[in-house]
């Protein structure tokens, strides 16, 4: 009624209940997210470690003959079928290169 701001006026316990269910679905949703990027980044390590995994058979694989024998049938075809490419590197794709 002076103009000076009255004390009596509060939000109340409306205003406490929304507080309330605010803060608790931000809890909600920050502990979901921080479970989701947890799994995300167990994916991304298996991922890796797979990865990793399957290079280092390739490598085992392509270093490491069978055979002797086998080595120098590799050594062969090798060279017969970059003789056949005609040492070009790009490869079959189909598609008629007009260059």
């Amino acid at each position: 009624m002076n103009g000076a701001p009255s004390s009596l006026v509060s939000p109340g316990l409306w205003g406490f209940v929304a507080f309330f269910v605010l803060a608790l679905a931000l809890y909600l949703l920050m502990r979901n997210m921080n479970a989701r990027m947890r799994r995300m980044s167990y994916r991304s390590q298996e991922l890796a470690k797979e990865a990793e995994r399957a290079e280092q058979e390739r490598r085992a694989r392509k270093g490491r003959p069978s055979s002797p024998d086998a080595a120098t049938r590799d050594e062969g075809t090798t060279e017969a079928s970059a003789a056949d490419d005609g040492g070009g590197s790009q490869g079959h794709t189909g598609e008629h290169d007009p260059s």
